[in-house]
């Protein structure tokens, strides 16, 4: 993965227990709240809809940018920050310095997945975490509510994303 190649054994050498101290956080979050696993693939969808899967929905406002979390669509529905929290805290302690946000988002929403019953797969890891967010794209780039089929695929495809991937996201 030096290449900057995404890898699904990305932490295997550097952070070998990154996995499942992820899904044994996930297990331990959904088992208390099961609602916290759509929660957590919604704000994974929303963190990759802007600029691609960086993490910049984590980040908050400084004094140099506004932050993601603020933008209309994410504001009152996107929530699962402190899970991810949680999460980073606990790779910290086992491996300081070597797993991104982004990655973490990821994982968990594969796990969430898993945990309520559906499919399993590789997440291709190595993803870096963005250092600025987009509030304009948070903001301006979601399809609204009201819009049709015709206008909803278009937004995906703006996205570069298909009409399966907008099914499937959906």
């Amino acid at each position: 993965a030096a290449d900057g190649q995404l890898n699904a054994r990305f932490y295997e050498k550097s952070c070998p227990q990154a996995l499942s101290i992820v899904r044994a956080a996930i297990d331990q979050t959904l088992d208390k709240d099961k609602g916290m696993g759509a929660a957590l693939i919604h704000l994974f969808f929303h963190d990759c809809f802007v600029d691609g899967c960086d993490g910049s929905i984590l980040l908050d406002d400084t004094s140099t940018f506004t932050g993601e979390k603020t933008a209309i669509p994410n504001k009152k529905s996107v929530r699962g920050y402190e899970v991810i929290d949680t999460i980073k805290s606990q790779l910290e302690a086992a491996c300081s310095g070597i797993v991104s946000c982004a990655d973490i988002v990821a994982i968990a929403a594969r796990d969430c997945v898993a945990k309520l019953g559906g499919p399993s797969w590789n997440v291709l890891l190595g993803r870096r975490d963005s250092i600025t967010a987009n509030l304009s794209g948070a903001s301006n780039n979601f399809p609204a509510p009201f819009f049709d089929l015709k206008a909803l695929i278009s937004a995906f495809q703006a996205q570069g994303l298909s009409a399966k991937d907008m099914i499937a996201l959906s």
